[in-house]
């Protein structure tokens, strides 16, 4: 026996052991803001494919739904980030919350209102009835009433359905572009759908939130969060198979045509790609659109105080230099 042979492999079982240790994942659990669908994709197929992994993170994705306050999860430290949206962060720091926006997944909110066929234009659905959620009203609802006229005595309570909508001919609805529409084709009518940000409305949906101690006691982990999940809405886009299998393990409720219909309107309505992505890459946010969020929350809904800093609510120090650029992919 070689006891020195012997000592030797142990010196170095040692030293791996220990290399390995200090270069442990990082757990991170992220909460959306909904049950698992395709406006989520990247973030799966960073899951999926392994880029959290490759980053040294060990990522858990955390579902949400109708009953679920993820800026309450965030701030127990339940979850690591958050997927929220600029106007309730800035409402949730205004509040006294000590969040950060870090980055966006879309350059255009999905938030549309769906008609049915034969309305011609928003301002045509002044007057009429449309179901709002409560979070709608606080949000998209004031920008209508401004924009357009519309008024409180016209919302109707947002049922989370569209049978409703189905059965009543004077009635519209809220919705995501990526879903409601798909699942009223399928009852048969053929809806008018009007995408918001396509009119102006300033909201970036679906950013990427932390609490700010966290975003200042781990940046590292925090950067390599937000480009993992960049590179996983790069590959989404491209090849969505290995994010949607998870999509489905998480919500078996979706259904594969849904699946289908939400990657080809992502696609077809740039959310991922478009506005300051197309030149600065998928995930970046700009200071001038964080300026006309808070001018609209300001001056048009009312919603923030003039005095207010808006711009603790976000930093760009993650984005500015990651240049996650989309990627030229066969036709959907």
């Amino acid at each position: 026996m070689n006891i020195k042979r012997i000592l030797t492999a142990v010196t170095a079982m040692l030293a791996l052991a220990t290399l390995a240790a200090a270069h442990a994942a990082t757990p991170v659990s992220f909460c959306t803001n909904w049950f698992a669908e395709p406006s989520h994709g990247g973030f799966y197929e960073a899951k999926a494919e392994g880029l959290y992994a490759k980053a040294g993170l060990d990522a858990t994705i955390k579902m949400g739904g109708p009953q679920v306050n993820g800026m309450q999860l965030l701030l127990a430290g339940q979850c690591t980030f958050l997927m929220a949206d600029s106007i309730g962060t800035l409402k949730a720091l205004h509040a006294g919350a000590p969040v950060v926006a870090v980055a966006t997944t879309y350059q255009k909110d999905p938030q549309v209102i769906i008609a049915h066929a034969g309305v011609k234009s928003l301002a045509d659905l002044k007057g009429k009835p449309i179901e709002v959620s409560a979070e709608g009203m606080n949000n998209y609802w004031p920008w209508l009433k401004r924009k357009f006229g519309f008024t409180d005595s016209q919302a109707r309570p947002y049922t989370f359905t569209i049978a409703p909508f189905l059965h009543d001919k004077s009635l519209s609805q809220q919705g995501y572009v990526t879903s409601e529409p798909y699942m009223i084709e399928q009852a048969g009518e053929k809806p008018k759908v009007f995408l918001l940000a396509d009119y102006g409305y300033p909201n970036y949906s679906e950013v990427i939130v932390a609490r700010a101690d966290y975003v200042k006691k781990h940046p590292q982990v925090v950067a390599a969060f937000v480009r993992a999940s960049a590179q996983g809405g790069r590959d989404y886009l491209c090849n969505p198979k290995p994010a949607n299998k998870l999509i489905v393990e998480a919500n078996p409720k979706m259904t594969s045509g849904l699946l289908a219909y939400g990657w080809k309107t992502i696609r077809a309505h740039d959310l991922v790609t478009g506005g300051a992505a197309a030149k600065l890459g998928i995930g970046t946010m700009t200071a001038a659109r964080w300026q006309a969020i808070d001018n609209f929350m300001v001056n048009d809904a009312h919603m923030l105080p003039a005095d207010f800093d808006y711009k603790k609510g976000y930093t760009l120090k993650f984005v500015k230099n990651l240049h996650v650029m989309a990627r030229s992919c066969p036709a959907a």
